[in-house]
């Protein structure tokens, strides 16, 4: 063999292992990485998977420490851009000036930094009243 068909032998011999690890792909894998990521579902008839959507989405009722925990704690931990923080009874009577009503007001309307609902957009009322009266032992 000359020098030349050496050196073209190393990279044709990689390029085939290539080739032949790239093909190993069996159709359940290849099936796998190209499924859809959600499923459109049409009111009236039936799809699959809705059931542990739902129980997992709003099945049950969230509790106060859920909502803070997982939607409030971000900021009002730390007092985010003069949020006021959790357990701070003071700073949240500062804010109180309609009782527990204005600041659900403001929570649901967003006020200065805070977005409509805070980061819980799917809360209903009665857990942002809930989340709050926790946040601020009002």
């Amino acid at each position: 063999m000359n020098l030349i068909s050496k050196m073209l032998v190393a990279p044709a011999a990689v390029l085939a292992l290539w080739a032949v690890t790239a093909q190993a792909a069996t159709n359940d894998e290849i099936a796998e990485r190209l499924k859809p990521v959600g499923e459109v579902c049409v009111m009236g008839e039936e799809c699959k998977g809705v059931e542990a959507v739902a129980a997992s989405a709003g099945g049950g009722a969230r509790t106060a420490d859920d909502i803070v925990a997982k939607n409030c704690s971000a900021c009002h931990s730390a007092g985010v851009l003069g949020a006021p923080k959790i357990g701070d009874t003071a700073a949240w009577q500062a804010r109180a000036s309609n009782g527990v009503d204005g600041l659900l007001a403001n929570a649901i309307a967003g006020i200065n930094a805070m977005p409509p609902k805070g980061t819980c957009g799917d809360c209903s009322d009665d857990e942002l009243r809930a989340a709050i009266e926790k946040m601020s032992g009002l």
